[in-house]
């Protein structure tokens, strides 16, 4: 899977994200989900470095809950959570315009064994250093939780 098909919220190139452990967030500012940030930027904190990243990707496909500019984004981002992550462009993550990431990352199935389109925001695609997607997990798993955590740290060694 080719990750750096995506630009970052500024329309930069992404930092090199090849042979790193990805966790892969659709994200949105206005959603009840909203306070995962903080667990997200605490995965940052304890496994960033040149072997993991969380890469945010801003969706308005649930609710028009992310719908601000990319400015607005990163400043909110920034000043409510102190995301130190990076953050992608707004993108579709299902439908007809669904990014062709999203559209490898849905074909994984979830721990029940479901695949298929995102259900809301703040699903979380683990993809590993070879590019291939090892876990999947749905909105409303913590960012910290056992399962994350666990499956973060199995890949890290």
């Amino acid at each position: 899977m080719d990750l750096g098909s995506l630009s970052a919220l500024d329309g930069s190139p992404l930092p090199d994200l090849a042979g790193k452990t990805v966790l892969v967030v659709n994200v949105a500012s206005k959603c009840g989900l909203t306070p995962q940030y903080t667990g997200l930027e605490k995965l940052q904190e304890r496994f960033g470095g040149p072997g993991f990243t969380v890469l945010g990707v801003p969706c308005n496909q649930f609710g028009g809950q992310e719908p601000g500019s990319p400015e607005e984004i990163a400043t909110f981002c920034s000043a409510t959570y102190g995301v130190s992550f990076p953050l992608t462009e707004k993108v579709d993550v299902n439908g007809p315009g669904r990014h062709p990431v999203y559209a490898a990352l849905t074909d994984t199935t979830d721990a029940s064994g479901a695949a298929g389109d995102v259900q809301w925001n703040f699903e979380k695609f683990l993809v590993g250093p070879d590019g291939s997607v090892k876990a999947r997990f749905r909105p409303r798993t913590e960012p910290e939780s056992e399962e994350v955590v666990a499956a973060i740290s199995g890949l890290l060694g």
